[in-house]
């Protein structure tokens, strides 16, 4: 049988459609991989392969009745805090490790239902509050480019397994770049949507109360392939509201993208923020990118009178992306956030201090910090009747060195020979996801050492096709995935 381990969800199901490979082929072909294979990387912390063989048979004879979809018969993963009926939902947490989901998710439940191939569930950090994915009960997550490294936080199961070719597609989620880190990191893409437009339901802290049918704060859900198109096809299949709320009374409609051809995009670049550095690697790798655009005809501009304060958005991001993560704290674990919040130094203004307040924010203090957000996300609309496209680094550095220290907040990260603190890093993701904007992170190089860097684009307010039109057509113009030594292809 021909190697389909690296191919695109649009690639297999027209192979399948054409009868060159079957679901239960392809389908057995990846449970040999991740057998052979996740022994190094540990991407996959649950497997549910007898279910998985089942729905691949189903999924050839649907297609043998005359049946088609973009997903029918296609192998995924999902990632840990993804509820799917009868598999554990732990969020890395050992007291959870028993809890097992009585019904699976919104998302999950439609692409089911269009035919996908659930193989297991992927790894993840501790209360998906890290760079990095790692918790007690399943171990560490590797990078597949150097098993020495993360493949990035918190979707970063899900990230290693797609570069390795363990599966298709993964679904995870994003509210400090849990999508966005671990695709740059392991070279492969992954779309942030725009806030509240994909549904929620099934992604919730096991035991709390399920968020609510229009969704929580700040936090999504979101789509990862080896593909830009196949991102799109995954926003297609579930961008409709949740019929539980209001996808009652309407359905969604998506503006197409902006443009069709790479020319015809302006493009605003931003590869410094006033609270953290970039890499000199980084730099070099958007720097890169804006010439080889400019060569191919986009319009790139390196300023706008538009741009929010990064900075005050940044620190507003910290106070309410807090705030919303404790709000689902188990009382221990809020117990220990409201000690530390009160040790704080009142002089301390750095990003990780600020993310410690958003703990004990009043009403009041969150209204402000809200306040910021909606001013600021009135600017990013006002930027965007001039720019299509904002491209921004994903985070400081390439993947870097497994680090489990504690506590968290001592840990540091090296840029050019600079200690620099370990969460102020979340300010890049928080420039998308403060505003609710939606955010495709794209391969675009290696560093001196072989290790993937990827930038995001960012988009306006729910023209989440924009973003990825425009990662489709880098991906055409100038590549896209390519595969790392594990595992590639001899």
């Amino acid at each position: 049988m021909t190697d389909y381990a690296y191919s695109t969800a649009a690639e297999l199901t027209a192979a399948m459609d054409r009868g060159d490979v079957s679901a239960v082929e392809l389908t057995t072909a990846v449970i040999a991989r991740i057998e052979r294979l996740d022994g190094d990387l540990n991407a996959i912390c649950v497997t549910d392969f007898d279910r998985a063989l089942a729905a691949a048979g189903a999924a050839d004879a649907a297609r043998s009745r005359g049946e088609a979809g973009p997903v029918l018969g296609v192998p995924m993963t999902i990632k840990d805090s993804i509820d799917v009926e009868g598999l554990p939902t732990t969020w890395g947490f050992p007291q959870f490790r028993d809890h097992v989901a009585a019904r699976d998710a919104v998302a999950v439940a439609r692409l089911r239902a269009a035919g996908a191939v659930f193989l297991g569930k992927t790894n993840v950090p501790l209360g998906l509050g890290e760079f990095q994915s790692f918790n007690a009960i399943h171990g560490a997550t590797n990078n597949p480019w150097d098993l020495g490294r993360t493949p990035g936080g918190s979707s970063g199961g899900s990230a290693a397994a797609l570069a390795a070719g363990l599966g298709v597609l993964s679904m995870g989620s994003d509210i400090g770049g849990s999508l966005r880190v671990p695709a740059h990191f392991s070279g492969v893409y992954a779309h942030k949507p725009s806030m509240g437009l994909l549904p929620l339901r099934g992604h919730a802290f096991p035991g709390s109360r399920p968020l609510p049918e229009f969704g929580g704060d700040l936090g999504v859900i979101g789509p990862m392939a080896r593909g830009a198109a196949d991102l799109a096809t995954m926003v297609r299949l579930l961008c409709d509201p949740d019929e539980a709320g209001p996808g009652i009374a309407y359905r969604t409609a998506l503006r197409p993208a902006r443009h069709d051809h790479l020319a015809a995009f302006r493009v605003l670049v931003v590869e410094t923020h006033p609270l953290i550095p970039v890499s000199t690697e980084v730099r070099a790798a958007i720097d890169g990118l804006a010439t080889r655009l400019e060569a191919a005809g986009v319009t790139v501009r390196r300023h706008s009178p538009h741009l929010p304060d990064l900075a005050e958005g940044a620190r507003s991001y910290m106070r309410l992306l807090q705030s919303a993560v404790a709000a689902g704290f188990p009382p221990g674990v809020y117990a220990a956030a409201l000690k530390a919040a009160a040790a704080l130094d009142p002089s301390d203004t750095s990003l990780a201090a600020e993310r410690a307040r958003g703990v004990v924010l009043s009403h009041r203090d969150w209204v402000a910090a809200d306040t910021v957000r909606a001013v600021q996300r009135a600017q990013w609309a006002e930027l965007f009747t001039d720019i299509d496209i904002v491209i921004a680094p994903v985070f400081s550095t390439p993947a870097f060195p497994h680090d489990h220290s504690e506590p968290m907040a001592k840990r540091v990260i090296p840029i050019d020979g600079d200690e620099h603190s370990y969460l102020d890093q979340t300010a890049w993701g928080g420039i998308a996801t403060a505003p609710g904007l939606p955010a495709t992170s794209v391969p675009v190089t290696r560093s001196a050492q072989g290790l993937p860097i990827g930038v995001q684009l960012i988009g306006p307010l729910l023209e989440d096709h924009t973003p990825i039109r425009f990662a489709e057509l880098l991906e055409r113009e100038f590549g896209g995935f390519t595969p790392p030594p594990l595992g590639a292809p001899a």
